[in-house]
């Protein structure tokens, strides 16, 4: 059978990796690009040994990336996450670990120019309507990858990236505290409901029979905690404006506990059905965020200053990720922004079967 060669390039951006592709070289949004990104990833198979994914949801993950005809943006910025074992392709969130992968790949396809040593760039979120802004060094107008920059859960170093965000408080839910309340109850057990960029129901570990700093393995082993957690996660979604979340990738779940290395506090996220190996960029935003609403269950636990700029430590199975939030003098976080790399892996052509 012949197959269908499509320009593609694999990129890490923070601790994810993703396919990315100019949208001019994929059919218009449907069933048929659909096809093309299960068939792209080799979904739905839990190995995906037949694509390109890498058999987990952090490396199942697509960019699809145009020039933008917004006044305020470069690039637009369309995220499709592909169900591993699935064929199901959920566009109903952000990413923003593969955030950091849209400047280079966009500097890389000529898309936007990169005069001076250092590039910003205007990132439209497709997915939720909002405007992300990325800072990358470009010496000699090429993007520079190598650097001295570490990130929790990526090994070795590279070139610093700056992500910031203003205005993403209620990115997929409509506000902040979607369901107009700091703290609700479900199956007994008490949780916040947020999104600032990504919805995330957080509830306390211990509450839920944990400590909070179990393995990734302990935690995916644990049947009957994750059939608490979907429980709880199917009751939020459509308090949450999801719906019914029962084949979406949202709202991811997390649990919080007192910290163990001097952060914040102490994270374990599913998203939303397997552990993550850390935590997403923007599910760690919300999160963060949650520390600083008076009422959220993480009072008690999170180790927070009254200050209006605040560096908190997230901590995760991998390390930690800090996010700088910003508030005004209400104490509303009216800012966010954290710090990633990202590195071009593959550039060539992806081959799916032709049908």
């Amino acid at each position: 059978m012949k197959q269908t060669l499509i320009p593609c390039v694999l990129m890490r951006g923070g601790t994810s990796k993703a396919a990315c592709f100019l949208a001019s070289d994929l059919p218009e949004a449907g069933p048929q690009r659909d096809r093309v990104l299960l068939a792209v990833m080799g979904s739905p198979d839990p190995r995906q040994i037949d694509g390109i994914g890498g058999a987990d949801p952090l490396t199942s993950k697509v960019a699809i990336i145009s020039p933008s005809t917004r006044p305020d943006a470069d690039v637009d910025y369309l995220f499709a996450q592909v169900n591993v074992d699935k064929a199901v392709v959920d566009y109903g969130q952000n990413c923003g670990n593969i955030l950091a992968a849209v400047a280079p790949f966009a500097i890389e396809k000529g898309l936007i120019s990169a005069p001076d040593d250092i590039t910003r760039v205007r990132i439209f979120m497709v997915n939720t309507g909002q405007i992300a802004v990325a800072q990358l060094a470009t010496p000699d107008g090429t993007v520079e990858y190598q650097g001295d920059t570490q990130i929790d859960g990526v090994p070795g170093f590279g070139a610093e990236q700056i992500l910031q965000f203003e205005d993403i408080a209620g990115s997929s839910c409509g506000s902040l505290l979607p369901t107009g309340e700091a703290r609700n109850r479900f199956d007994g057990i008490e949780v916040t409901c947020i999104d600032n960029g990504m919805p995330v129901v957080i509830l306390r570990a211990e509450d839920v029979g944990c400590n909070g700093q179990e393995t990734r393995e302990q935690l995916e082993s644990n049947a009957g905690l994750k059939a608490r957690l979907e429980s709880i996660r199917l009751q939020a979604g459509p308090l949450m404006n999801l719906g019914d979340v029962t084949k979406r990738t949202v709202p991811k779940m997390t649990l919080i506990a007192p910290p163990a290395n001097g952060g914040a506090l102490s994270t374990r996220t599913f998203i939303p059905h397997r552990c993550h190996a850390s935590i997403g960029v923007l599910g760690a935003v919300s999160v963060a965020t949650a520390c600083l609403i008076p009422g959220s269950v993480t009072q008690g636990i999170a180790q927070i200053t009254d200050a209006r700029q605040q560096r908190l430590a997230v901590e995760h199975p991998s390390g930690e990720f800090s996010v700088m939030l910003t508030c005004d003098e209400a104490g509303k976080v009216t800012q966010s922004g954290l710090i990633r790399t990202a590195r071009l892996l593959f550039d060539g052509r992806v081959a799916i079967a032709s049908r």
